[in-house]
């Protein structure tokens, strides 16, 4: 194997690994972020970073196809790469960071209420979680018997919406933290995407159950 095919075999790999450090990265400055303290300054980089995140996912599986360089490992940390930065950005997004807190006057007594100025509650990264390891289970078991499952269109969509969202989400919290006069404006458009994109990601595991349903049902009848 010649110096050149080696290093168009690594470059997927590399670029895969390189997902996981900009996220690694991406984390802490979210970490850092809190919307009442004047720390909208953060996001920017951190939109910066996602979004090459992003294009990383997208280069190192067409590079690996057009060179025919794929393998084990890509097919395994490709994936979990994906999911790091989906779910941890989610996380964050739900988490204090992005919490707006005032207090507020119920029945004459004071009561500190707050809002998620993102729109991503912690419900969502249950049901994305779930769907995840849902899909995650079905795969390895029926892959597992030679059945081969790979990514649908469903499947496509809902990482490239995901892609979109998290950062769109951010810049409109940016926005809002910087004063922006549209904040109503705003807010549907964050709810629209963040719910068109929780719908998205279960029906995107839909055909994964029935898939595995017919094959299970073929199966007991052979």
């Amino acid at each position: 194997m010649t110096a050149h095919v080696i290093r168009k075999k690594n470059i997927p790999n590399l670029l895969t690994m390189l997902r996981l450090v900009l996220a690694g990265v991406f984390f802490v400055l979210l970490a850092f972020y809190r919307f009442d303290e004047g720390r909208h300054w953060l996001l920017i980089p951190a939109i910066v970073l996602f979004i090459a995140a992003a294009v990383t996912d997208l280069l190192d599986g067409m590079l690996a196809r057009r060179w025919h360089v794929e393998s084990k490992f890509g097919r395994i940390m490709d994936p979990f790469c994906d999911k790091v930065l989906i779910l941890g950005a989610l996380c964050f997004l739900a988490g204090p960071g992005f919490g707006f807190y005032e207090w507020r006057s119920v029945d004459g007594l004071a009561e500190l209420g707050s809002y998620q100025v993102s729109g991503v509650l912690p419900w969502m990264i249950v049901v994305i979680l779930a769907r995840e390891l849902l899909v995650t289970g079905i795969r390895g078991e029926l892959e597992g018997t030679g059945h081969q499952f790979g990514a649908n269109i469903w499947g496509k969509l809902k990482m490239i919406l995901q892609s979109v969202v998290i950062p769109a989400v951010l810049l409109m919290v940016f926005l809002m933290d910087s004063e922006f006069f549209l904040h109503e404006a705003l807010n549907w458009t964050r709810d629209i995407l963040v719910y068109a994109t929780i719908i998205v990601t279960v029906l995107s595991g839909i055909p994964y159950v029935t898939g595995a349903y017919r094959v299970t049902k073929s199966a007991r009848g052979a």
